[in-house]
C-alpha cells in the first residue's frame, strides 16, 4: 500500500469525506457521518479507515460540544450510554476475529441498509411507533448503536430511531447526539488501540486531516439552521448506496 502521507488518491477521497463528517455530526445529528468511513474504506483497508476516522470524529465531538452545551436530554443520553457500552464490547469481540472482507461487508451492509430503511420510512412501507418509546428501549437501541458505531462508526441511525420518539426539539436532538457520541467515541478509543487500529500512517493522516474536520464542524453548526435536511440526506443516500454497494462487492469477490 502506498504510504498515506504521499498518496494523492487517498487525500482526494479523505478530505471531502472528513469535511462531510464534520458537517453531519455538527449539524445533522450524526446520522450520516459514517458515510465518511464507508468512503475511506474504498481506498484503504477497512480497519485502517476506521482507525483514521475515530480521532477525527473525537475532534469533531469536542468542537461541537460548546454550541450545544447543556441543551441535550440528559436522561435519554444516559439510557443510550447504558446500552452503548455492552454494544461496543460485542463489536470489539467480533472485530478481533473478523477478516478484512467481513468488515467490508459489515460497513457496506450497514450503509445500504440505512438507505433502504430511510426509503421504506419515506414510502410508508415501515412505520415507527409514534408514541414515546419506553426507557428500556433506549438501552436496546443504545446496544445496537454501540455495536454499529464500533464496526462502522454508524451508531447514528439506531440512536435516531429512539430519540425521534422522545419529543425532543431539533436542537435538543442534535445536542444529545453530540454528547452521546463524544462519550462513546472516548470509550471506543481503548479497544481500537488494543486491536492495533492506530498506526504511524493513521497518525500522519490525522495530522493532515484535522483542519478539515474543524472546517466541517464549523460549516455544520451553521448549516444546522439554514440547509434543508432533505437535500443533505438525499446527497448522503446516493453516496452511501454507491460506496456501500462497492464495499459489499469487494467483500464478496
Amino acid at each position: 500500500m502506498t504510504y498515506l502521507a504521499w498518496d494523492p488518491v487517498f487525500y482526494a477521497v479523505a478530505i471531502p469525506a472528513v469535511i462531510f463528517a464534520g458537517v453531519s455530526k455538527a449539524g445533522f445529528g450524526s446520522g450520516a457521518a459514517f458515510a465518511s468511513a464507508t468512503a475511506l474504506a474504498l481506498v484503504v483497508d477497512p480497519g485502517l479507515a476506521l482507525g483514521i476516522m475515530l480521532p477525527l470524529l473525537m475532534l469533531i465531538d469536542v468542537a461541537s460540544l460548546k454550541p450545544y452545551w447543556r441543551k441535550w436530554s440528559g436522561r435519554d443520553v444516559r439510557l443510550l450510554i447504558y446500552g452503548g457500552l455492552p454494544g461496543i464490547a460485542v463489536g470489539a469481540a467480533l472485530y478481533s476475529v473478523a477478516s478484512a472482507d467481513l468488515i467490508r461487508l459489515l460497513i457496506g451492509g450497514v450503509s445500504v441498509g440505512f438507505v433502504l430503511w430511510q426509503v421504506s420510512l419515506a414510502r410508508g412501507w415501515i412505520r415507527i411507533a409514534q408514541q414515546r418509546l419506553p426507557d428500556w428501549a433506549g438501552v436496546v437501541f443504545g446496544t445496537v448503536g454501540g455495536f454499529t458505531t464500533f464496526v462502522s462508526h454508524a451508531g447514528g441511525p439506531p440512536v435516531a430511531m429512539f430519540l425521534l420518539t422522545r419529543g425532543l426539539t431539533k436542537t435538543q436532538y442534535q445536542a444529545s447526539t453530540v454528547l452521546l457520541f463524544w462519550v462513546l467515541n472516548i470509550v471506543k478509543f481503548v479497544p481500537y488501540a488494543y486491536l492495533g487500529m492506530f498506526t504511524a500512517q493513521t497518525f500522519m493522516a490525522n495530522l493532515v486531516l484535522a483542519p478539515f474536520a474543524l472546517i466541517g464542524t464549523w460549516l455544520g453548526v451553521r448549516a444546522h439552521q439554514i440547509v434543508p435536511e432533505r437535500l443533505f440526506f438525499a446527497i448522503t443516500y446516493i453516496l452511501l448506496l454507491i460506496t456501500g454497494g462497492k464495499l459489499i462487492w469487494d467483500g464478496l469477490t
